[in-house]
């Protein structure tokens, strides 16, 4: 026996067509849903990574601003310290810069000359003295010039003659004398170490 489909077959494909076609397109629509959900979850995850490093950095950017004005504050101390210190260090030179005026002009003065007078101001000292010769004025200048650590710039201001009476009988013919000499300030080491007490 023989059977023949009566149907509207190609109807039925047709249908069957279009319901193949319309689930493809829901599966292509959930599948772009997903990518856009999967990209929009994506990018929220990689915002939030990148705003904690942003805040990470942050918070390192202020701890080293603040890092820096401890050792822009470290730096003022220290040069207030350095200061404080120098003026320290000045006044004991200054304290000590008599003795070592005296000293010097008592080892530089050579034999045949007297001082009479000393008068400091600021850093100039105006010495007044007696010599027996002229050689001796040039060569009291000549060792102020060239050994003295305290001295320098010799000006010889004037030198005359001066009678000076020894006794009742004998009159010597002296030269009387004046010179300007400045004060150089001496190596810091060289004046803490004559502020420093020496151990015996």
């Amino acid at each position: 026996m023989i059977l023949i489909n009566l149907l509207p077959y190609r109807e039925e494909r047709r249908k069957r067509r279009k319901a193949a076609f319309f689930a493809g397109l829901g599966l292509a629509g959930l599948a772009g849903a997903g990518l856009v959900v999967a990209a929009y979850l994506l990018l929220q995850f990689l915002t939030t990574e990148q705003q904690a490093h942003n805040q990470y950095i942050q918070a390192e950017i202020s701890r080293l601003e603040s890092q820096i004005k401890d050792i822009a504050n470290l730096k003022a101390e220290i040069e207030s310290l350095k200061s404080r210190q120098r003026a320290v260090e000045d006044l004991q030179t200054d304290r000590n810069t008599p003795v070592q005026l005296l000293n010097d002009l008592a080892r530089l003065a050579p034999e045949g000359i007297y001082l009479t007078a000393i008068r400091q101001a600021d850093k100039v000292v105006t010495v007044n003295g007696i010599a027996q010769t002229n050689e001796r004025v040039s060569e009291f200048l000549r060792n102020v010039s060239r050994t003295s650590e305290w001295l320098e710039k010799p000006d010889l201001i004037e030198v005359k003659l001066a009678n000076v009476s020894t006794n009742t009988r004998d009159q010597r013919r002296l030269l009387e004398f004046s010179m300007k000499v400045s004060i150089k300030a001496p190596p810091r080491d060289a004046a803490a170490g004559a502020s420093a007490p020496k151990k015996g």
